[in-house]
């Protein structure tokens, strides 16, 4: 290959290949190249080394297949818990017909520290606290409570990022056993992810008013399945609703109160806090 010639060549010669004539100039620095030298821009063609440098500032992207694996964009830590959910249902129901038995032990909340005795007993099951929330009742709690997990999942889990969105799901789903510690007899067990989706909408809505923006339909919705909480007949643990529903709100006022970079460096303490004060609660009855 010739050696490239100055940037002041002539016009109708490719400065790489000087024997070659053209009459098309780089979009970027304005040398004449031939159709080997050219790559397709927005506008017009660019040079071999102007394309070099552009490829080296610009910002690196993951490739298509790779963000087709990894789930970029897509509500993924939502998949995982609807996943979680449906398998440890199908456990319930088929597990005990296998020889797998999902004992109450790992799936009810409500007498979750003592179940059978005292904390100085043998009983002391506090990993109830979140399991129970991946243990649902019938075919149509489930359904219920992943579609409207799935619904709200679209919004939160992208404006939020998986870390903190898998935080308010854990957090709204163990303070919403302890309300049921709390407010209810503790000698009842409950299961279901509904405290955590309480979270969802006590964040959801704490973030969209911080935010400036319309919380009312939010706060109507709130309201309408905290009324059927208490609807006579419908064996709904209306204290997990509202122990989620506080979680969530502490955690999505926590959130918009840590946005600015100066205040970042308090995020995590102020959840951890949080997190400490919730196992403290949960341990009123036992000690």
């Amino acid at each position: 290959m010739s050696e490239p010639r100055p940037v002041d060549a002539r016009a109708s010669s490719c400065y790489r290949h000087p024997d070659r004539q053209s009459y098309v100039s780089c979009q970027r620095c304005g040398r004449t190249i031939c159709g080997e030298c050219q790559t397709p821009a927005a506008v017009g063609f660019i040079c071999p080394e102007c394309m070099a440098q552009q490829r080296a500032t610009s910002p690196r992207t993951k490739p298509a297949w790779l963000t087709r694996i990894t789930g970029a964009g897509q509500p993924t830590v939502t998949y995982g818990i609807i996943a979680v959910c449906a398998v440890v249902f199908l456990l319930q129901n088929v597990g005990p017909l296998i020889g797998i038995p999902v004992t109450p032990s790992l799936v009810y909340a409500g007498a979750f520290s003592y179940p059978t005795g005292t904390f100085l007993g043998a009983a002391f099951e506090p990993w109830r606290m979140l399991t129970s929330v991946f243990a649902h009742a019938n075919i149509l709690h489930i359904a219920l409570n992943m579609y409207t997990l799935w619904v709200f999942a679209m919004a939160l889990e992208p404006l939020l990022g998986r870390l903190r969105y898998a935080a308010l799901l854990l957090i709204s789903g163990f303070a919403g056993s302890v309300g049921v510690l709390l407010l209810a007899d503790p000698r009842v067990p409950v299961l279901g992810a509904s405290g955590a989706i309480f979270g969802m909408f006590g964040a959801f809505f704490i973030i969209q008013r911080r935010l400036g923006g319309n919380a009312t339909q939010i706060l109507v919705l709130v309201a309408i399945n905290l009324a059927i909480g208490f609807l006579p007949g419908f064996n709904i643990a209306w204290q997990a609703h509202v122990g989620g529903l506080v979680g969530g709100f502490l955690v999505g006022l926590i959130y918009t109160e840590t946005r600015r970079l100066t205040r970042r460096r308090w995020q995590l303490p102020l959840i951890v806090a949080l997190c400490v004060v919730l196992v403290g609660l949960s341990l009123i009855h036992v000690l």
